[in-house]
Parts: structure tokens; sequence; C-alpha cells
């Protein structure tokens, strides 16, 4: 056996898909085995594993027992002259193992290798290659010197910046997401640290190969997409701990004991400071506008109130009572920013018509419990109605202005529509483009581009690979979708990376698969496109049907002596309408598939009701009962919800 690829797998199944599919490409022509160590995940990997992938040996763990411990078991299982460590969010171009094999097999005495990598937009990731951390290796990363001077020999030695990333070096620590190792060294150094959960293992078995007098090879001269890039980590403050904790466990092991206090003294510090840093940056993006709301919000009031009481209320003298800037005016600010936020004010993107009808029905709900307050704290109409003006205009700049200075991921997004560009054979074009419409993405257009150098004489066809760079150009393409199926993974690559000046996005759809994927980071949602994207798992569906849950308990208190003249359970309703209350059932949920599996599905509250209970006749099919789950998934909305409920009302007294 030439080759044992093992890969750790928690909970990223499309990526695993896809890396897979990559794999089974690359190693044609070799002697090799296929590991994937599953630490307890529950997205559906097992089960697409074993329908498209029967020839990989799966190991499924009960529970997570993190990187270490899994990437051992399958070390040890396996019969590979080399070892690879891949990671699942990872594309290797179809040549790739061919290549480093080749070169490990002319250089014996390597004992790891590594490669170039690159993001989901082809951009060089720089932790392809990197130093041994020291003390000042670590300070000179930790304070920014490595930023702010990337290709100085003395303060870029965390990723080796003054080395060419065209060129093969040898290095001293190989990146987790490809560690290629030679099975005899292993013998020697050991297996990876189990008492690194997460991180630093690679740092770790790196320096041990060295030790024992063999060298690490960065290989420039193939390449693969690595998804996961380090600006998502930087903004965990979960990453952050963990990291630079594995940081101190290497150090207590391998440097002397003034080299690891002083190294254990910059650690501490980075943690603090990076923790401080992410917890400011996540408290700072989702506070900025709502605070920037309450402050426009309360400044443009007292100035109204000022105005309007200067010249319309007290022109003979007198004021408004404090009590009106104390309590009245934070309070109505409450009350809009609650509704503003319960209509979709404060997601992403951001739409200016939710924006304004958030405030409205603050307005409305305001003017409601106006009229019900006592005379004594009745000030002014004019007020509320000037200050929703205000409030219009206000908060819309508001928005404007984040939009403008790019901040918190606050763009407008109302009138902005996808234009994407489908490469590849017809046959997989069609379907990819197919699989494309099926999403809940709308796209604004998608054009298809033969992978071929001429183009076919066929309508649906608008050009061929050699023409992409005008074809983005003049048909204004926001996005690129590699059929992986007709296109190899050297190409996707090389096109990535030479059309990257374009700064469009890149996404891979495997073959024989229902997802589109693609982004810098395994993290970033939205970069995932599958067939069964759910519009009930948006933030304003999920905040709407909680909504619509509460309002239709309380009509059917009201209502409950009606209920009980054709309700067949009318105490069941009772009981129901208080476990709805309490947020334990939803009136309306997915249908009870025993049979099937829901795991696709985003989880909800289990419903007393579901669309299967609106036909007369039970439906007891499975398949049927899961397409009537996607289809309520998928097209969720308010009307949807009443609908259900109004026609299934003789049923919403049972108990379950």
């Amino acid at each position: 056996m030439k080759l044992s690829i093992v890969i750790v797998n928690y909970n990223v199944e499309h990526f695993l898909e896809q890396c897979l599919y990559s794999v089974r490409k690359a190693i044609k022509g070799i002697d090799a085995e296929v590991f994937v160590v599953d630490n307890n995940s529950v997205d559906g990997s097992l089960r697409m594993l074993r329908e498209k992938f029967p020839e990989v040996f799966l190991i499924d763990n009960k529970q997570n027992l993190g990187f270490s411990k899994a990437n051992n078991q399958a070390i040890r299982q396996s019969k590979g002259e080399y070892v690879l460590l891949l990671n699942p969010d990872t594309v290797v171009e179809d040549d790739t193992f061919h290549k480093v094999l080749s070169f490990m097999d002319s250089h014996p005495d390597g004992g790891g290798l590594g490669v170039k990598m690159v993001d989901g937009k082809g951009k060089f990731l720089p932790e392809s290659k990197r130093g041994l951390p020291t003390p000042l290796t670590a300070f000179y990363k930790i304070f920014g010197f490595s930023r702010l001077f990337p290709h100085s020999k003395r303060f870029s030695k965390y990723h080796l910046g003054y080395l060419d990333k065209d060129q093969i070096h040898e290095v001293d620590v190989l990146a987790g997401a490809f560690m290629l190792m030679r099975r005899s060294v292993l013998d020697i150094t050991g297996l990876l640290d189990e008492d690194f959960f997460m991180y630093g293992e690679d740092i770790d078995l790196s320096y041990r190969i060295v030790q024992a007098g063999y060298k690490n090879y960065y290989f420039s001269e193939t390449r693969i997409i690595h998804y996961k890039g380090e600006s998502t980590k930087k903004s965990s403050v979960n990453y952050v701990f963990v990291f630079y904790n594995a940081m101190i466990i290497f150090a207590r092991k391998h440097f002397n004991q003034k080299s690891v206090r002083t190294f254990t003294f910059l650690i501490n510090i980075a943690i603090y400071f990076r923790a401080f840093l992410a917890l400011l940056s996540r408290f700072v993006k989702m506070a900025a506008l709502p605070v920037a709301d309450a402050v426009s919000a309360f400044l443009g009031l007292l100035l109204i109130k000022e105005i309007w009481g200067d010249y319309m209320i007290y022109r003979d003298g007198g004021q408004y009572p404090f009590v009106l800037i104390s309590i009245v005016i934070p309070a109505y600010i409450i009350i809009w920013l609650t509704a503003l936020y319960h209509s979709g004010g404060y997601d992403k993107p951001v739409r200016l018509y939710k924006t304004i009808s958030g405030i409205a029905i603050g307005s409305l709900i305001i003017l409601v419990l106006y009229a019900l307050l006592p005379e004594s704290m009745r000030f002014s109409r004019a007020l509320i109605l000037l200050g929703t003006i205000w409030l219009f205009a206000g908060l819309s700049l508001n928005r404007l202005i984040a939009h403008w200075l790019g901040f918190g991921g606050y763009a407008l997004g109302s009138s902005e529509k996808r234009r994407f560009l489908v490469i590849g054979d017809p046959e997989e074009a069609a379907r990819v483009r197919k699989l494309l419409l099926s999403t809940s993405i709308k796209p604004d257009f998608v054009g298809l581009v033969t992978n071929a150098e001429k183009t076919p004489l066929n309508d649906e066809f608008i050009g061929n690979i050699l023409q992409v760079k005008d074809i983005i150009s003049i048909y204004r393409i926001n996005e690129v979708i590699f059929c992986s199926k007709s296109l190899s993974h050297q190409m996707i690559i090389d096109k990535m990376v030479e059309w990257h000046h374009t700064q469009i996005d890149y996404k891979i759809a495997p073959e024989d698969s229902l997802s589109i994927i693609g982004s810098n980071s395994i993290n970033t949602k939205g970069d995932l496109y599958t067939i069964d994207i759910k519009a009930i798992d948006k933030g304003s569906s999920r905040r709407n049907k909680r909504m619509f849950d509460l309002f239709a308990s309380l009509a059917m208190l009201v209502i409950w002596p009606v209920l009980l003249f054709f309700n067949p359970k009318p105490l069941g309703v009772l009981i129901n309408c208080l476990k709805v209350i309490a947020g334990r059932r939803s009136w309306v949920g997915y249908c009870d598939v025993k049979d099937g599996v829901k795991g696709k599905l985003p989880l909800i509250r289990k419903g007393i009701v579901s669309p299967a209970d609106v036909f007369s006749e039970a439906v007891i099919d499975p398949e049927t009962l899961q397409q009537l789950n996607l289809l309520y998934a998928r097209d969720y909305n308010l009307l949807k919800d009443l609908n259900i409920l109004i026609r299934s009302i003789r049923k919403t007294g049972r108990l379950n």
C-alpha cells in the first residue's frame, strides 16, 4: 500500500462530499486507501458516506474525540507507506498525490510535506508554510509586527513571509490541513499527541519530525483549496483560548524552563488581549446599529420636544415635565426598536422597507398605548407623529451610512441580485443551473459557459471558457460556479487564481450532488447553496413564526367557547394554547415521518398540527410526508401557517 489518506469529519457533510470527489479522482493509478473518522456528526455525513463513497473505510465515533485522537485511530489501522492527514474542507488537484509521492520518493531525507493552499477566492494562504513559534516569533505575531513587515526575515518568521511561495523550501511546521508523512518516520516520532484536542498538534508533530533528523518540505508545485481561512478563526473567542492554550502545551513540552515562562507570559497576554478584541468586535458589530438608532431617536425627539414645546405648546412660558425625558421618551424608543427588530430591521442584508414598516408598527403600538394612558401622561400626539417622521429619515440614514462604510455587514441588499456563470459540459451545466434555480437565491441571471474552447451551437450557452474574462465584465457576473464533473481540479484552481483580480466569488458543484459549495470559510453563512435551503431558517421567519404562535394562542383562547361546539377535544385546545405560549410547542410543525429522516431540515418546535393535516384522508406515505416537510420549510411564510391552522382547526385539541 503506497498511500493512506485520513480525514476527520465533524458536521461538514457538503464539504466532505466535495473533498472525497476530488480525492477519488486524485488517487487513480495509486495503491491507496481512504479513512474517514467521523466525530459524532449529526448533519447526515454518515448517510452520505455510505451512499456515495462505499470504498471509504469509516470509523464512526459516538462522541467528539478531537482531532488528534481521531487521526490516530485511523493511522493505527492504515497500511500505507505514506500517511496523509487531510482536512474535509479541502479540494485537491487531480495530480496532487502523484506529484507529492514522487517528490518524497526522490527525497529520502523528507519526513513530512505540505503544499501550497489557496482559499475559496484563489488567494494564497500564508499558513501554507510556517516557522516554529518561538517566544520571539510569537511576540512579533501577537503584537502585529509580522503583519506590518510581512516579508521581513526577522519579523515574519511565523508564516515565513520572506520565502518565495512559488518555490520549494524546507520549513519548520506543516499545516494540519494537508500533512503528508512517511510511515517509517512516524514509527520513530510517534503519532499525534492526544493532549492537543484541536490546534497545535501539527506544530508538535512537525517539530518531532525535525528533531528525529528529517526535513519538512513546503511543496509549491501543486495546490489545494482550503476553505477555512484564518479570518474567521480570529473573530472567535473560543478559537483564541483553544489555539493559544495549545501553544502553551507545546512550549511546556519542548522549551526549556526559562523559555516556557517567557512564552507562557506572552501567550497569556495574547489570550486576554485577543479575547478582549474578539468580544469587543462582536459587540460592536451586534450593537452598533441599535445603539446608533437609539441615540438618533433620543436626540431627534429631544430636538422635536424643544421646538414643538417652545413654538406650539408653551409659547407663553413653561416646559414639558422631566418625566417626559426620563421615562416616556425612552419607553417610546424601546417600543420602536423592539418593533423594528421583530420586523427584520436588523437582519442582514438591510432592507429599508423593513426599517420603515418596523417604525410604523411601533408608532401604531405607541398610539394605542397613548390612548390608554391617564390624562397626566398624555403629553402630545404630535411628538409621536413627528418622531415617526424623524425616525423614518434618521434610521434610514444610519443604514445608508453603515452601507457606505461597509460596517458590520449591514449592506443594503434590496436591489442587488446575484448573477451567475456556470462552467461545464452541456449536460452537467444544465443540471447545475436547474439546481441553482431550485434554491431560495432567486438569481437575476444564470449564464452557461462550455468548458471546451469552442462554443456549442446552442442558444443556452453564451460563450466558452476562453471568453470568461469578457463575459464576467459584459454580463456583470457576481459568482462563477465550476462543474467538477466536467473540469479537472487543476483547471478550477488555475482559473480561480487567474481571475482573482475580478473580485468575484467562486463555487464548485460536485458531480451527482445537491449542493454547490464555496466561500473563504466553512463558517461563513450564505456560501453553501443546496436545493433545500430553507426559508423557515431565517431569523425573521423564526421571529414571525413565534409571534404568530402567540397571537394564534390568544385568539384560540378568545374563541374557545365557540370551539366547544365543533372541536372534539376542547380541553386539549386549552392545554395546547398553554404549551405554545410557554414555547414548548408550535401550532404548525413538520409532519411526523416515522420511517424517514428529517436531519437536513432546520430544527423547529414540534407542532400541534402539520401540513399533512389539511388533507381529508390521512397521509401515511413517508416520501409524501418528507416532500410536504421540504416544501413547508423551503417556502415558509405566515400565510402558510394561518392556512394550515384554519384548515386543521378540528385537530388542534389533540395532545402529542
